[in-house]
């Protein structure tokens, strides 16, 4: 069976973590990426294709050239803020342009496919911890435009034979231990990085939008997971489909929740230095709490955490932070 595997967004922030974990999987990790938000840079492990995801032809010489059997989908949109100004641009590149680009992989005979997808899809919790069975109700463009897509994919699958997981996520952060990629955003809307930047000296002192919610401190709680983490569970997604597996999906988080203050906090501790920070009202749409219910991944796909402690997530996002070359 080929081992290389093609990887849409593959110059982007998981998808770049992604193919670093494939290629030390023993994957040839091949990218199709326009670099409209995507780094050049971040392309080390495989060859890149400057290609968007309409370019039928592009993904069809892909597949052939490189025999690829199986895809892992990240090439999106991903700013909650900028999809309720703008939902055409949303629903034209996460659900048209993810359609035209899943038809050329079933064209060119592609049998597996791993969908990088969100949480966002789920909306205003129901419980403390969210299932995959969690009703599906999302509150903006992104996360409707992402779900869009989830819907499309399994009926794409059903006519055509397509087998997909699908990766729901919660808050990604972190950066590679190694230095060798990291996160770097033209608009960085992440609470990690733009708290290290601001602790570092090398961005705006952090905003803490909500401080009146019903949590431990007011300030909201969320599930972060380290992108290392993420990527290791992307590649287990696509070797259970390589071996047989069927069409399912997945959260991906860890299922402990934190304020955005213990955060703050444990940076200052991590790093020796204080975060410059203020306070400001909530924003619209944003849930008190997510944290995902992991138990379903943990056991179908043997998958574990390894790097997603706080003091993990700050030192190597820091780390990145001051170093980053893109």
């Amino acid at each position: 069976m080929s081992k290389a595997v093609l990887v849409a967004g593959g110059a982007g922030y998981i998808g770049a973590q992604t193919c670093k974990v494939l290629h030390q999987s023993g994957y040839i990790p091949v990218t199709l990426d326009s670099l409209v938000t995507g780094h050049e840079g971040a392309v080390k492990w495989g060859p890149l294709i400057k290609a968007d995801l309409r370019d039928r032809d592009a993904i069809l010489k892909a597949i052939e050239t490189y025999d690829i059997t199986s895809a892992i989908h990240f090439a999106a949109f991903s700013l909650v803020g900028e999809s309720t100004r703008d939902p055409a641009k949303y629903y034209d590149n996460n659900v048209a342009a993810a359609t035209a680009f899943t038809s050329a992989l079933i064209e060119g005979g592609v049998k597996a496919m791993v969908f990088s997808s969100t949480a966002a899809t789920y909306g205003t919790p129901q419980s403390d911890l969210i299932p995959e069975t969690h009703p599906t109700l999302p509150i903006n463009p992104y996360g409707a435009s992402k779900l869009a897509f989830e819907q499309a994919l399994y009926w794409m699958g059903q006519a055509h034979g397509l087998k997909h997981t699908i990766l729901r996520y919660f808050n990604a952060a972190g950066a590679d231990p190694d230095g060798e990629i990291g996160e770097s955003h033209l608009c960085e809307t992440h609470l990690i990085p733009l708290m290290c930047q601001a602790a570092l000296g090398k961005g705006k002192p952090l905003t803490v939008f909500g401080t009146d919610y019903a949590t431990r401190d007011g300030t909201p709680v969320r599930d972060y997971i380290h992108v290392v983490d993420l990527a290791t569970a992307h590649v287990a997604a696509i070797e259970r489909l390589l071996d047989g597996g069927d069409s399912q999906i997945f959260n991906v988080g860890t299922g402990e929740g934190l304020t955005v203050l213990e955060v703050i906090k444990m940076a200052e501790k991590v790093l020796g230095i204080d975060v410059p920070h203020s306070f400001g009202l909530r924003r619209e749409g944003d849930p008190q709490a997510l944290v995902a219910d992991v138990a379903k991944i943990k056991s179908m796909l043997d998958w574990q955490p390894k790097y997603s402690d706080l003091e993990t997530l700050i030192r190597t996002a820091a780390h990145w932070q001051k170093i980053r070359p893109y």
